[in-house]
């Protein structure tokens, strides 16, 4: 029997969506604890008990007598949930677009060939794309792809989500492994996302595995640190 999460929990993301969708800035309060109650269907034991989920996660903050506030307009990207941007955009009610900046095949360089185990001879795609959300430039995402293991990459397959061309074609991806560190933009980096002044991007480098343990992408991402946090659980053993 499938295990569902807790009422609270639910309504927790349900509201968190709609502050996506709403585009609520910071400081921007959210509609009061009658209206969730009516908007939801639930009780308002229910809602507070969601209300405070959200806000010992750092998105909302309350004040007394006053009300409840959006305190970071960030998008939350699990760091233990593997999902393409696609998806992620769609979960929170936003329009996803990829603007491609560059695509060719060309011979790796010593680090691509190492990282995707590629042997003598073998070419692989790079695929530079602007990830956007409502127009809004998120994610520089560089891209390297077998060209032996995808010959009908494409533009347009590009255009859309990367993981569904992927999975179309009958593989199953298992993980992606990587690490993420705070960078310094360049100019060009900064023009490419629309940087405010003095605004730092978190710098994702990743490669991911079908279920055979294949190497099938190696991708350098670079976030607007002003629009993504990352979360993660840990448990103590």
């Amino acid at each position: 029997m499938a295990i569902h999460s807790p009422l609270y929990k639910q309504v927790a993301e349900k509201i968190k969506k709609d502050i996506f969708a709403l585009k609520l800035k910071k400081d921007e309060a959210i509609p009061s604890e009658n209206k969730l109650v009516e908007k939801y269907q639930v009780s308002r034991v229910t809602i507070r008990q969601a209300i405070k989920l959200l806000v010992e996660e750092g998105i909302l903050y309350s004040i007394r007598g006053s009300g409840t506030y959006v305190k970071t307009g960030k998008i939350e990207q699990d760091i233990y949930r593997l999902q393409g941007f696609t998806e992620e955009m769609i979960y929170l009610n936003k329009q996803p677009a990829n603007e491609i900046l560059d695509f060719s095949m060309q011979e790796p360089t010593g680090k691509v060939r190492e990282t995707l185990q590629l042997g003598d001879g073998e070419k692989v795609f790079f695929i530079r794309r602007l990830r956007l959300a409502d127009s809004e430039p998120l994610i520089l995402e560089e891209t390297y792809m077998p060209v032996a293991l995808f010959p009908d990459l494409s533009v347009e397959v590009m255009t859309r989500s990367k993981y569904a061309y992927v999975e179309k074609k009958g593989y199953r991806i298992k993980e992606r492994q990587g690490e993420i560190f705070p960078l310094l933009p360049d100019e060009q980096l900064k023009q490419t996302l629309k940087l405010e002044e003095g605004e730092l991007v978190l710098f994702m480098d990743l490669w991911a595995y079908f279920e055979d343990d294949t190497i099938f992408e190696y991708t350098k991402l670079y976030f607007r640190s002003e629009k993504y946090t990352f979360k993660f659980t840990s448990k103590r053993i």
